[in-house]
């Protein structure tokens, strides 16, 4: 598949997951940031990643307020570039980055060891249909080259689909958290 194929199957995938995300929304989260928060207590003390939940996302905010040890959220420094974390704290004074979301207005950039990985879809593999700009591929692929990084997709059970199209490029999750329960990926 040349990439305008794959840039056309990944929008077509990318609409579908989108409507499904909509209908989960609107049906509520259920126990799923619990579920996050009970999976995530195994690597307190780590430095954890989260993200600002913005218009259907699932949150992962109850998970990021219970995790044991540094929390940061993404800020985008600009296309073609992986994000950079800064520390989050829940009485951080926030402000709109970038897309909108929200982003502490000041604080330490800090590299985390965990990422809760936002989507728009996901498969029984482990890979993520992310919004098209690789930000998260590209951030992962550059802390995993460093180090050991722990990505954990959070998202509704409806946003599953039977196959996410993926290039050399996509990253794949290392557990997937939904109402419905975790799912963790082999090597």
């Amino acid at each position: 598949m040349n990439d305008a194929q794959m840039d056309a199957a990944k929008a077509v995938a990318r609409a579908a997951a989108f409507a499904a995300r909509k209908v989960a929304f609107a049906a509520g989260q259920g126990q799923a940031a619990e579920l996050l928060a009970d999976y995530l207590s195994s690597f307190n003390g780590l430095t954890l990643a989260g993200y600002m939940a913005m218009r259907t996302e699932i949150d992962p905010a109850a998970a990021m307020r219970a995790h044991q040890g540094p929390v940061c959220v993404p800020v985008i420094i600009g296309p073609g570039q992986p994000l950079r974390f800064r520390e989050w704290t829940q009485d951080a004074v926030m402000e709109a980055g970038s897309f909108g979301a929200l982003i502490p207005a000041e604080g330490a950039w800090i590299e985390p060891e965990v990422v809760i990985v936002p989507l728009v879809g996901f498969d029984a593999r482990g890979y993520r249909l992310g919004y098209g700009g690789g930000f998260y591929d590209r951030t992962l692929q550059e802390l995993r080259a460093r180090r050991k990084t722990h990505a954990v997709g959070f998202a509704f059970g409806a946003q599953e689909m039977d196959e996410v199209p993926i290039d050399a490029f996509d990253q794949r999750l290392d557990a997937l958290v939904t109402e419905r329960g975790l799912r963790i990926f082999g090597a």
